[in-house]
């Protein structure tokens, strides 16, 4: 897989049948692990709390369970559905974490804060050695194409 690429759980095809989620009022966040645990798209069942506690460390710019994604969108057009939001950037900071590996997009409204996929980071990166970009597919965070 390549660096920055979003995995999608297997999952999330349940979670979307069972109106897991509601892209356009629900809070989504991507908290950040270290390489403790690799996640995979074939992960059960898989929800924030398999991976929190294997987060780096809440300093510097990043806070505990997760960057709150800013500006989050789902429309539709011509039978494709469209999730985007903002990119994400953590200026770099003396104090921040240096053991970032994987980025887990997760649903923090839903009751069991459902897991929508991952993206690797390319680790470890670190918030004090730099500036870190999350930047979305210019096409949106993903599509989902009714053909």
């Amino acid at each position: 897989m390549a660096t920055g690429d979003l995995t999608l759980f297997e999952e999330f095809a349940q979670n979307i049948g069972a109106e897991g989620h509601d892209f356009t009022n629900d809070t989504l966040k991507l908290g950040i692990i270290d390489n403790t645990v690799t996640p995979t798209a074939a992960d059960a069942t898989p929800a924030w709390s398999d991976y929190s506690a294997n987060e780096v460390s809440a300093a510097g710019g990043y806070t505990a369970n997760g960057i709150t994604l800013a500006n989050v969108s789902y429309a539709e057009a011509n039978g494709v559905g469209k999730l985007d939001a903002d990119d994400i950037s953590l200026s770099q900071n003396g104090s921040g974490f240096t053991d970032g590996y994987w980025g887990i997009l997760y649903n923090d409204t839903n009751a069991g804060d459902a897991a929508i996929g991952f993206v690797e980071l390319g680790g470890p990166v670190s918030e004090q050695a730099g500036p870190i970009s999350i930047n979305w597919n210019v096409n949106g965070i993903l599509t989902i194409t009714v053909s």
